[in-house]
């Protein structure tokens, strides 16, 4: 079977929870062969693979949404769009009303909008802008309300003009861009789709608009409203959905998503790849550590901030931010320049690292995000057998405290932010070796019972199985 994964700001460029799942998704079924349509923020990426890929990913598509940009339409245009088609941009725009995305599809495929800049820069969009403004958005500027609709749908218009590749099975691994593209190969080809969400994608979304400096007030909304609307797509067209965990899938139901459609597989790790690992020197103070890529959404500063109460307590004992920083530089120089000004010693980032490398020599791990589905680096941590203190979020609580099984706590989890509260957690951790043995073995037992590579490889097969190749390709699109 020829599987075409969309993935979206993750693999193969970024390392990480998302991209290690589809490179071991991919590496574990030989059987398949897989096509990867990379979409990525800035064309500086291309080619850029942060994996080696295994043999049977035998084609990577690359898209890079800043390249739309910069492109710039002729003014004045009349594409003569019908009442229907118009309807259908203002209901794609403002998110509200009949969303079905049948007709959005067959609005952004017709002909008419074949020069995506061109017709963002056409009197039938102006008219269109002009009409929703009236009706919506009266007391915004028009010009700067233009503008920014514009630079919304730029680029889903110029990616769903690019030719999908061929296969049997679309996979989005979220909704957004990824979902919208494997849902228009349904529409084109007729072909199955399954979407896995790791994360919430819209929520994750609406988290980074309302930080960001680079929207103003109210067009935050306009934002938001449109990446939920995108989400829509994929809960529409999916004939699968899979979440990791019971909390995401209501969360899914709550936005619009069949439950029916709605199974929970969750990650894995071959418990195996983690004992007898490499262990510190005898004599070494207590080695605290966290396996996350240097990002704002991993919440770094936090981290530096619970460490720093964390030494009042334990002066001697060292700290390990392990994972790459090359992806945020300016958020990795406030993380440095925030150890420097705390004063806090015994810090080190390693960069990249071989996790099985170092997670051995940890006595504590922690893990700080804003924002998690269900992380690779806390299963990794239980199967090396370490207490974790964690964030509230995604499954944390489900893979720290258990969800009514017999295993024992494998850490703490506190709310997120609250660096004090992480500090006294691992505190109490660094002085008492039984209880961090205990909470390690807790964690390890449940990862070997319920987190298995093979339960997680085992049910995407069946998947594929039952979901995948059933129709052959329209001999007008093999043709």
């Amino acid at each position: 079977m020829r599987i075409c994964i969309v993935a979206e700001g993750s693999y193969p460029y970024v390392t990480g929870g998302v991209s290690s799942w589809i490179h071991s998704l991919a590496r574990n079924m030989p059987e398949h062969e897989f096509v990867i349509y990379a979409i990525a923020a800035e064309r500086k990426q291309k080619g850029q693979f942060k994996y080696t890929l295994p043999d049977n990913i035998v084609e990577v598509q690359e898209i890079f949404l800043d390249e739309y940009m910069q492109l710039e339409g002729e003014w004045g245009h009349h594409l003569r769009l019908t009442p229907e088609q118009r309807q259908s941009i203002k209901t794609l725009i403002s998110g509200e009303g009949d969303l079905d995305w049948s007709r959005i599809f067959s609005v952004l495929c017709d002909p008419k909008l074949s020069n995506a800049a061109n017709f963002l820069m056409s009197r039938d969009f102006f008219d269109i802008m002009s009409q929703l403004c009236e009706e919506k958005y009266e007391q915004l500027p028009f010009t700067e309300m233009f503008w920014t609709v514009r630079s919304m749908v730029l680029p889903l218009l110029l990616t769903v003009q690019k030719p999908l590749p061929q296969a049997d099975l679309y996979h989005a691994v979220s909704t957004g861009y990824a979902g919208v593209l494997a849902s228009l190969a349904k529409y084109l080809y007729g072909k199955p789709v399954m979407l896995t969400e790791h994360g919430i994608y819209s929520r994750e979304r609406e988290e980074e608009i309302i930080k960001a400096d680079w929207v103003d007030g109210y067009f935050k909304d306009i934002w938001i409203r449109y990446f939920y609307t995108l989400s829509t797509c994929a809960y529409q067209y999916a004939d699968e959905v899979i979440t990791l965990f019971n909390r995401n899938r209501e969360i899914q139901i709550e936005l619009g998503c069949e439950a029916d459609k709605i199974r929970i597989i969750p990650n894995g790790v071959t418990a195996e790849d983690y004992e007898n690992l490499q262990a510190k020197a005898p004599g070494e103070p207590i080695y605290i550590g966290g396996v996350v890529r240097v990002v704002p959404i991993k919440d770094i500063k936090t981290m530096i901030q619970s460490f720093n109460v964390i030494k009042r307590q334990v002066p001697e004992a060292k700290f390990f931010i392990m994972g790459p920083y090359e992806e945020d530089p300016e958020y990795y120089e406030e993380c440095r320049l925030m150890v420097e000004l705390l004063q806090v010693e015994d810090v080190i980032f390693t960069g990249s690292i071989n996790v099985r490398e170092y997670i051995g020599q940890m006595d504590i791990l922690l893990l700080t995000s804003i924002s998690e589905g269900q992380p690779l680096a806390v299963l990794e941590g239980l199967a090396a057998g370490k207490p974790m203190v964690t964030t509230d979020v995604g499954s944390c609580k489900e893979l720290i405290y258990g969800n009514n099984d017999e295993f024992g706590p494998a850490g703490s989890v506190v709310p997120v932010m609250s660096y004090e509260r992480i500090g006294e957690e691992v505190i109490q951790l660094c002085r008492s070796e039984e209880l961090r043995q205990r909470m390690g073995e807790n964690g390890r037992n449940r990862v070997r019972s319920l987190y298995t590579n093979h339960n997680f490889i085992t049910g995407y097969q069946n998947l594929y199985q039952t979901c995948g190749g059933l129709n052959g390709w329209p001999v007008s699109v093999s043709n």
